[in-house]
């Protein structure tokens, strides 16, 4: 895969799909990420369940892939020592120099740009076996739009991959109120409830955008053995694939 020399500056541009405030807060806790006991210790916990839910779905050996909302790399760099080409991009500056400071370490080859998936769709559209989009989506003002974006970057045939939260009752109790503020898990203010997706919405800006839903998996974490497991039900996190029209 070869693209163009990413353009210079970020992608926290006016207009952009992009809520600053959201790029800051997760700035700020930059040179935590790759600490797996600090603020991003679940994500740590999680990236196991989410590389092997995408290596199930897409062969990963010679895979061009592009990580929208890549953060400091974790899933990235699994993805990398599985033989695929990625592509990470993020909002923030400041997570991506800690995602290019641990490539240093790990001896893998990531492609790290500041970004936007819709500013990538644009320049590059169509480029990618795979397009994988964490934990991102209910962090921006635009849900749709990003699902469209991510879209477009996909080739005919291709795979999306988004992991997100439920919105109801209980995904309140156990991703904000205990997650948050109960148990510490992550920092106060991590989430906006509001924000939270369903997958009933998401499989619709899927369809607008061209993309089949394939699957939806559930997962679940265990207070007892602080690990992280797939199942059927998706009340609270949940993976998503999507498969992109043939054309």
């Amino acid at each position: 895969m070869s693209l163009d020399p990413p353009s210079a500056g970020t992608a926290g541009t006016a207009g952009a799909n992009v809520d600053e405030d959201e790029v800051a807060k997760f700035s700020a806790l930059a040179s935590r990420w790759w600490d797996p006991d600090g603020e991003f210790r679940p994500l740590h916990r999680l990236n196991p369940i989410r590389t092997d839910y995408v290596a199930s779905r897409v062969d990963l050996a010679g895979a061009s892939v592009a990580d929208v909302g890549c953060g400091g790399g974790l899933l990235s760099e699994s993805l990398a020592a599985r033989g695929a080409v990625v592509l990470g991009i993020d909002a923030s500056a400041d997570t991506l120099a800690a995602a290019r400071a641990h490539l240093e370490e790990s001896g893998l080859h990531v492609d790290y740009r500041a970004t936007t998936a819709e500013a990538l769709a644009d320049s590059h559209p169509g480029r990618f076996d795979l397009v994988t989009c964490m934990e991102l989506i209910e962090h921006v003002p635009d849900a749709a739009g990003l699902v469209a974006a991510c879209a477009r970057l996909v080739r005919p045939g291709g795979t999306v991959v988004f992991s997100t939260i439920n919105r109801n009752p209980r995904s309140y109790a156990l991703a904000i109120v205990a997650a948050e503020y109960v148990l510490g898990m992550l920092p106060r203010g991590t989430h906006d409830y509001a924000r939270f997706v369903r997958p009933s919405e998401l499989a619709a800006w899927g369809r607008a955008a061209g993309l089949r839903l394939a699957d939806v998996t559930g997962v679940a974490w265990s207070a007892l053995t602080d690990r992280f497991r797939l199942r059927r039900d998706p009340a609270v996190n949940y993976l998503a694939a999507f498969e992109a029209d043939a054309g």
